[in-house]
């Protein structure tokens, strides 16, 4: 039968969505195949469809086991034989997925990728007769995406082994994400490629910087009453006040997140997908797995972790191609959380760079000057009109040309070396005298006192904007200092201009007053010292404070200790920790450098470490005798610690320790720096 036929007779539908016919075709004749199809553009259909026409069975590998139950269960009800092997099977279901395996009815088995780590999953899968493997939410085999999911590296592997087509799908993939999909899927043999584009013309774009977010958000359920929602939250104690804000407010409204206990989310889930109206306050965690095709819209109260992010959530809203509407809250201290969570990741620092940028991506989306479907669209590498549906197309922002600021802002960094973060750089722009300038005589820099016309609070935003044009990014082997793009040197040598938003400076105010650990400059190279402990911790499987605590870290973010010596006075660093420790912490503090002897090693942060340093010294100074003629000669490092240590009083003691030649060139000196200490 063909795939038009089974469309109609088994779901239902007359014709093909735009895209989903050629995607079918390729897929229905065995092709490896690779679609990026924007969410609501009918994926699975691209993979059931081909599924039904082929002879055998397809195993479909899906990250969430809400998300197969759903289509299991609409297969189901359509009249074809589907099953799953989740750990949410009841006996009863795993008993029937093996019976029409064995009895060879099964079409489409939905496996979890987790699964394939078990030993028995290649063999069952032989045994099962699998002609076809698809892959529903490839981007989650890229490394270092917003949703890796490590077992889905093993499906390359799986696809070798069976010699069977696999066709990948996703809503969510870059350029370079894409590439990672065909290396890791494919071996990096290229695909039939399907890319369909990712407008959802349907939805509304709008960012707002937050100005009493909660009222914010309430203000925006309060407009599209008994519609249904979600509000995306940074942390699941969020998702719960905010919950409860809005049943305050007269909302039917609940709350969804990992830490809750599985019977509770699966009563959510039923919920949404049931009760008509429900707003839902959640994390990340919620969503990927609900099929609900008329939600209304989709608020974030805390800015998304990238825009492939930001895409797939709102994406979840009006996917039956109705109107829908969308809401993006952003402030500093989003952007704050954001860069921390990069800098404490244990990504190489090409990889913290790569995700700085995309968090610059963002950030340029959310302070867009025009058209923001243009700009989110053209990241994904199209170039579309103007689309009339957004915010800014509603109401242009207010631009002006902030080629002079932005000049004084690169200016300053390159004068400093692009050694110091947006807090000291202002600094140098006010014209403020601090320790940190005083110390550095940053005073007498040309860009000294310069940017007075904007006020600290306007120059943040400023740096903001200027993030958001990816012209700088924090540095991640600099501890967040802002390293130059490619795209500032034109505007540094005034071969080109540059509009900035002044409606997003003129109302820049400081928001609540937040303690932090550390100061401003201080905080990327903390977020680095804890990436180190959580290396540490999880390769002793423990608690990261068995490393060192969060005061132990604090103190090195602010002393920034420069050798062993400094480091053992560094408060919770005892002799143990500082011998297994002490050099990796230095080296991220300090960058690569040459670590001492380990006799020498030994010694730090005693008195007995300053003495070696002393006679080895002394040591180089008499290496050729007296009169720098002699023979050369020098004593092991060992020795040297045996003498700082064990501190011998007279010239027999020397003699004992270093032997006689030894001791007749340097013993003399040696007792005398011995007197001495």
């Amino acid at each position: 039968m063909s795939a038009a036929t089974l469309l109609r007779d088994i779901f239902g539908f007359d014709g093909f969505r735009p895209g989903q016919q050629e995607i079918v075709e390729a897929v229905t004749e065995g092709k490896n195949t690779l679609a990026i199809m924007p969410t609501g553009g009918g994926k699975s259909l691209c993979f059931q469809l081909p599924a039904l026409v082929r002879d055998g069975v397809t195993v479909v590998i899906s990250p969430l086991i809400a998300l197969m139950r759903d289509q299991v269960r609409g297969l189901k009800e359509a009249g074809v034989v589907a099953g799953a092997l989740t750990s949410g099977n009841t006996e009863e279901e795993t008993d029937e997925v093996w019976r029409n395996l064995e009895n060879g009815t099964l079409k489409l088995l939905y496996m979890a990728p987790e699964r394939l780590a078990s030993n028995g999953a290649l063999r069952m899968l032989r045994q099962a007769g699998i002609t076809m493997i698809a892959v529903d939410e490839a981007h989650c085999v890229s490394q270092w995406g917003h949703d890796f999911r490590p077992d889905y590296l093993r499906i390359g592997d799986l696809r070798r082994d069976l010699d069977v087509p696999l066709a990948a799908f996703t809503a969510t993939a870059d350029e370079e994400t894409r590439a990672e999909i065909i290396e890791k899927l494919f071996d990096n043999h290229a695909p039939t490629l399907f890319l369909q584009g990712f407008d959802r013309p349907n939805i509304h774009l709008a960012f707002a910087a937050k100005d009493g977010p909660r009222a914010q958000i309430i203000n925006f359920a309060n407009a599209r009453k008994e519609q249904a929602g979600i509000v995306y939250c940074g942390t699941r104690a969020k998702t719960e006040t905010l919950a409860k804000a809005l049943s305050d407010a007269r909302h039917s409204a609940c709350h969804y997140h990992g830490g809750m206990d599985a019977d509770d989310r699966r009563n959510v889930e039923r919920r949404f997908q049931q009760e008509d109206g429900l707003i839902v306050c959640a994390t990340i965690a919620f969503g990927m797995g609900i099929d609900k095709p008329d939600i209304r819209w989709v608020a974030h109260a805390d800015l998304p972790k990238s825009i492939e992010s930001y895409y797939q959530e709102i994406g979840r809203a009006g996917r039956d191609g109705a109107p829908a509407e969308t809401l993006t809250l952003f402030g500093p201290d989003d952007i704050r959380y954001r860069r921390q969570q990069i800098d404490e990741g244990l990504a190489p620092p090409e990889r913290r760079a790569a995700d700085h940028g995309r968090l610059n991506a963002l950030l340029g989306l959310a302070e867009a000057l025009h058209c923001r479907r243009q700009n989110l669209l053209s990241y994904f590498g199209e170039d579309p009109a103007p689309c009339g549906h957004c915010d800014l197309c509603d109401k242009p922002a207010d631009v002006f040309d902030g080629t002079t600021p932005v000049r004084m802002a690169l200016s300053a960094a390159l004068r400093t070396d692009e050694r110091f973060g947006a807090g000291h750089l202002i600094d140098i722009l006010l014209g403020n005298m601090t320790e940190k300038v005083a110390q550095r005589s940053h005073d007498q820099l040309p860009t000294f006192g310069v940017g007075k016309e904007y006020s600290r609070i306007q120059w943040q935003a400023i740096f903001r904007q200027m993030m958001g044009h990816d012209l700088m990014r924090p540095d991640a082997e600099r501890h967040g200092a802002l390293r130059m793009t490619p795209k500032a040197r034109p505007i540094l040598r005034d071969e080109a201009t540059i509009d900035l938003r002044r409606d997003t400076i003129k109302s820049a105010k400081p928001g609540p007053k937040i303690k932090q650990m550390v100061s401003e400059e201080d905080a990327p190279l903390l977020s680095a010292l804890k990436a180190k402990r959580r290396f540490f911790a999880e390769q002793l499987g423990g608690p990261a404070y068995i490393v060192f605590n969060d005061k132990s870290l604090i103190e090195m973010a602010e002393k920034r200790p420069k050798t062993l010596d400094d480091m053992a006075g560094i408060g919770g660093v005892g002799t143990k920790k500082l011998d297994s420790y002490g050099a990796a912490f230095l080296e991220v503090i300090n960058g690569e450098s040459a670590m001492p002897h380990p006799q020498r090693q030994k010694l730090s942060g005693r008195n007995e470490g300053s003495i070696f340093d002393r006679l080895l010294v002394t040591q180089a100074t008499l290496s050729r005798g007296p009169s720098g003629t002699d023979k050369p000669m020098s004593c092991s490092a060992a020795q040297l610690a045996k003498v700082a240590n064990q501190k011998p009083r007279d010239e027999a003691a020397i003699v004992r320790l270093l032997g006689e030649r030894a001791a007749d060139r340097f013993g003399a000196a040696f007792l005398d720096i011995l007197r001495g200490a």
